[in-house]
């Protein structure tokens, strides 16, 4: 069998010439901006919805500090605690990208919310599913860790999003995802693949960022929500009220204060 020459030349143990502290103190000298922290918490919103609603109610403020020189940063009180939220961040490396940023910002928990296409039915979406662990069908993850078929969660972290969803609505439930790089390459054989695996949807993030979590040592939690069929049915791709909104800050309020408060609790040991 003949290895894939994106697979040559990777050294996952040893560490990067480029790092993201370096890129972040050159975009503050080019910016002109002081040092400051992200908030403790951030939010990858891949479709970019919610940010967009909250900004349009008057919910958000941006974090004019952040000097990513691809991303903005928006603020909003969840729960009463102040969390980053950063939108449109579509894709492993992408998301990856911005991940180490907000990380080496003192990001201390990121919770990535995408979308996601449905292989094997949980229901009729839309739903979200809690991603314990993601199919490695992309590229970025071979870079932080040798190959394997599948990136695991923290399974501490989905325990408590899971015990935190589990008598509350919207309907989550907790199963594997496979990220693609390549959304309009689903062929039958593929997604055939995935059900086989028991695979419950496919996205574009959680086996990347999952990757880079385990590889950094930093805490990160995939959410999809089913929200297609992959427009293999009319009405597809309907999120609900809002384009989702609301059912989506209803998840990460709770799921988020779970993990927060669990933290403290591990902290204060």
């Amino acid at each position: 069998m003949v290895t894939p020459p994106i697979l040559d030349n990777k050294r996952t143990s040893s560490p990067s010439v480029f790092a993201p502290a370096a890129l972040l103190r050159e975009a503050r000298r080019q910016k002109k901006l002081a040092a400051a922290d992200v908030p403790g918490v951030c939010i990858l919103d891949p479709d970019g919805d919610i940010v967009r609603t909250l900004r349009a109610a008057g919910r958000t403020k941006r974090f004019e500090s952040w000097p990513c020189y691809h991303t903005e940063l928006d603020c909003f009180s969840l729960g009463g605690r102040e969390i980053g939220i950063v939108g449109r961040v579509v894709g492993s490396s992408f998301a990856v990208l911005v991940a180490e940023q907000l990380f080496a910002s003192g990001c201390r928990l990121l919770v990535s919310l995408t979308s996601a296409g449905q292989i094997v039915p949980s229901g009729a979406p839309p739903y979200f599913v809690i991603i314990d662990r993601a199919l490695r069908d992309e590229g970025t993850s071979y870079h932080y860790a040798p190959p394997a078929e599948f990136a695991d969660a923290d399974l501490a972290l989905v325990a408590t999003a899971s015990k935190a969803m589990s008598a509350h609505q919207p309907r989550c439930v907790v199963g594997s995802s496979w990220t693609t790089d390549a959304p309009f390459r689903e062929t039958l054989e593929a997604i055939e693949a995935a059900r086989d695996n028991g695979i419950l949807a496919v996205e574009m993030e959680a086996a990347a960022l999952y990757t880079f979590a385990s590889a950094a040592g930093v805490r990160i939690l995939c959410l999809a929500h089913v929200t297609n069929t992959m427009g293999q049915s009319g009405d597809d791709f309907e999120k609900g009220e809002a384009d989702g909104t609301n059912d989506a800050l209803a998840v990460l309020d709770k799921i988020v204060g779970a993990c927060c408060a669990e933290t403290s609790e591990l902290d204060a040991r």
